[in-house]
């Protein structure tokens, strides 16, 4: 009886190894059992590939994750609301600089497998590669100084009593970002008399005495509160492209002048001074020229104020209307200038913008 059943059991071991019975082992009443034990096994490996089971384990942990992370939220709001507010923020704005990230990687893709360069970019993917670019340099010494052990404490207690000056835009609240932007137009705003009294100090070195008589009516008319045109603008454009106003013929004082303008540090060699402004000014010229390929009428509204903003203009108490008008103005004027016309484009962020949205007089 014990070598029948050991047999037996021998068998059985062969038939679920192999799917054959085999010679000199007969069917018995185990016999049926044995082949739907081995049909269920078979059907379970063949609709359950380890990929799949690895993809339903990740979905559920993602999922209960998920579900944590909602119920963490609701306590914050509830019991710390004001922590709250700092949680959500940073939250969000680790999401927005991962997408800002992938949309990036995106892009630089599609450049590099259709050979496309920079400037022949549509309006908003060039938009997103400056805005990014100026993020990741802004982000970096902040990076940079939380490398040692424990420092990520104090760079967060310093996040949070600096936000405007250590963080990207990303991670203010929507108050933050209308506050921050009118302090840094302030910051700009203070030089534009000094940019406007240099544009009258160089003129008694100007030989042309008719550009030199245009160019001191241009300055009084912005003195005076007038907001000038366009052909008021070009009519003095040749003094801009050599000297004594070309971006790297200006005096350096002037030139620091203009830094601010673009959210550049002045506290640099002037030789280096005039290639950040010359590289910058060339970069929002050719972000005209894609609004121009776009239309304005393309873009919403956080667009337009965004785009009047980097030009100069500060859009917090003009309509929609009123920044599309003056958005068209500016492209007019900016789209007929040539690459070494890049200090009338600078200084036209004063003189063009000063004044507006006060109508012309005659």
């Amino acid at each position: 009886m014990a070598l029948f059943c050991r047999g037996l059991c021998r068998g059985t071991s062969l038939i679920l190894l192999y799917g054959k019975r085999p010679v000199g082992v007969k069917a018995s009443l185990c016999t049926p059992r044995l082949a739907s034990t081995k049909s269920s096994s078979l059907w379970f490996v063949r609709h359950y590939s380890p990929s799949q089971a690895r993809h339903g384990i990740s979905r559920s942990v993602v999922s209960g994750l998920k579900w944590a992370n909602e119920k963490y939220e609701r306590f914050l709001q509830r019991r710390f609301p004001r922590f709250y507010v700092i949680y959500h923020t940073f939250m969000r704005g680790f999401r927005l600089l991962f997408q800002d990230g992938t949309d990036v990687r995106r892009i630089v893709a599609c450049m590099l497998s259709e050979k496309t360069e920079y400037q022949n970019l549509p309006y908003r993917d060039m938009e997103k590669i400056r805005q990014v670019r100026r993020d990741l340099i802004k982000a970096i010494p902040l990076v940079i100084l939380s490398v040692p052990p424990f420092a990520n404490y104090v760079v967060f207690i310093l996040m949070y009593l600096y936000p405007r000056q250590l963080l990207i835009r990303h991670f203010w609240t929507p108050q933050q970002l209308v506050e921050f932007q009118g302090v840094y137009h302030t910051q700009r705003a203070q030089h534009h008399w000094a940019i406007v009294k240099g544009l009258e100090s160089t003129s008694t070195s100007v030989q042309d005495s008719r550009i030199k008589i245009r160019l001191l009516e241009l300055c009084s008319k912005v003195r005076s509160g007038v907001h000038p045109v366009v052909s008021d603008v070009h009519a003095v454009r040749t003094l801009f492209s050599g000297p004594p106003l070309g971006v790297k013929r200006m005096y350096a004082d002037q030139m620091r002048h203009l830094c601010p303008l673009l959210f550049l540090t002045p506290r640099l060699p002037a030789f280096w001074i005039g290639r950040r402004l010359n590289s910058h000014s060339l970069e929002l010229m050719q972000l005209d020229r894609a609004i121009v390929r776009l239309g304005v009428h393309q873009l919403n509204d956080a667009e337009l104020r965004e785009a009047c903003y980097m030009r100069g203009l500060n859009p917090d108490r003009l309509s929609p209307g009123q920044c599309r008008e003056w958005l068209t103005q500016w492209l007019q004027f900016s789209t007929h200038l040539k690459e070494s016309e890049t200090s009338l484009y600078l200084h036209c962020m004063v003189l063009l913008t000063v004044n507006y949205p006060k109508h012309p007089r005659h």
